[in-house]
């Protein structure tokens, strides 16, 4: 099956006729209908398919206990009303990479494996990464177990309705045992490759980024008859430190977004009792978001004891930067540079978080980037061509038969 028709079969599954976006949620209809796909393209060519104690899938090719195994792939969920590239490029790709190396006729001397980690997004739960982080023991048992989704329902629960045993899950350091490498292709999330003019890039590190919940509660009161200088409105609060945190990121060159909020009672003739305002921060290096968020967290402080407003800051979730394998990326602008006749291929660096991330603490691991022309992420705007497409699987081809195939 080529790339275009395992794209266009797969184009549909969790799509919003409202948004155009997609809607494939942890433990969904359309995480299951996505889930169905990967395993139905995994036994029609062959692949030894399997599903992990956390609900990762894998699709082996050889015997996953000889070791060194080569391992591609990505994920298959969403953000809310997301693209249509960012994850499922990388699965896609994966498979129709395999269909290359064995038209070429390329014969393998390590097992390989094509894996689907699930809840990469962390769009129900609150959590990047929950398949990954758990494999890794970068997230506990009992730490996923906690985890509830906006109608109250937890991870387990939401597992156990979906047919997989909460329980199962946990650290699996034998299968990481097993992994020498792993590379995943993805979508740019920006425009550094449309700037630069290349089709394909080469990860060099991902930023350290984190989320962090600011909790302002102030008093519920009348909007029309509460007098202004007798209000504890907290979302005066929230307002001034949303401005804060675009300037607190602009003086340390980085990214700084509050993205989601929940208001209480949330109502339109109602002065708030609560909001809650999600900060999601970003930096090249350490001493900036720590800047940025240090920053963020004074000023919402200030404000909010100017308003007779209560303030709670959570970190929720933190990712330190992480430097993919010096010797793995040097690896594959060797092979790619091989390939294509001398070809360079350009090392970016990347605000956005991945699997290849988590698994880098224990495993070598890299990422190959696929040019976005608009630059937008997390949107129906995402988008790639398909000629950057099929170059990302010849690239992905050739990565793979140099790791797996010598």
């Amino acid at each position: 099956m080529s790339f275009h028709s395992m794209w266009t079969e797969l184009l549909p599954v969790g799509r919003s006729s409202a948004s155009g976006g997609y809607r494939r949620h942890a433990w969904t209809g359309a995480d299951t209908d996505c889930r169905a796909w990967f395993r139905e393209q995994a036994e029609s060519r062959g692949l030894t398919y399997e599903l992990d104690r956390n609900a990762n899938q894998w699709a082996w090719l050889g015997d996953p206990a000889a070791g060194d195994a080569v391992v591609t792939g990505s994920h298959l969920d969403s953000v809310p009303d997301g693209g249509a590239f960012d994850g499922p490029l990388g699965v896609v790709s994966a498979f129709a990479a395999l269909d290359e190396l064995r038209a070429r006729g390329a014969r393998f001397t390590k097992p390989l494996a094509i894996v689907n980690f699930g809840d990469e997004e962390g769009a129900r739960f609150g959590l990047a990464c929950v398949g990954s982080r758990l494999t890794a023991g970068a997230l506990t048992t009992e730490q996923a177990h906690r985890l509830t989704d906006g109608d109250g329902v937890t991870l387990p629960r939401a597992m156990e309705a979906a047919g997989h045993d909460p329980d199962a899950i946990g650290p699996d350091p034998e299968r990481l045992a097993r992994i020498g490498s792993f590379v995943e292709l993805h979508v740019e999330q920006g425009r550094a490759l449309d700037l630069s003019g290349d089709a394909i890039g080469i990860a060099s590190a991902i930023w350290p980024h984190g989320r962090w919940r600011f909790d302002f509660r102030g008093e519920a009161n009348h909007a029309g008859t509460t007098r202004l200088a007798d209000r504890r409105d907290p979302m005066l609060s929230y307002a001034e430190t949303v401005l804060a945190a675009r300037r607190e990121a602009e003086l340390a060159g980085a990214v700084a977004t509050f993205g989601k909020i929940a208001v209480e009672p949330n109502g339109v003739n109602a002065i708030p009792s609560l909001v809650r305002g999600w900060l999601d921060s970003r930096a090249a290096d350490q001493p900036a978001l720590d800047a940025v968020v240090g920053g963020v967290e004074k000023a919402a402080r200030a404000c909010a004891d100017a308003h007779g407003v209560d303030l709670d800051v959570v970190r929720e979730s933190f990712t330190p930067v992480v430097e993919f394998d010096h010797a793995l990326r040097d690896e594959l602008a060797r092979i790619l540079g091989t390939a294509h006749e001398g070809l360079t291929v350009p090392v970016l660096g990347t605000g956005a978080g991945h699997d290849a991330g988590i698994l880098s603490a224990s495993i070598p691991t890299a990422m190959l980037f696929v040019r976005n022309p608009t630059g937008v992420s997390h949107s129906p705007a995402e988008s790639a061509t398909e000629d950057d497409c099929t170059a990302g699987v010849t690239a992905l081809a050739d990565v793979l038969e140099g790791l797996a195939c010598t």
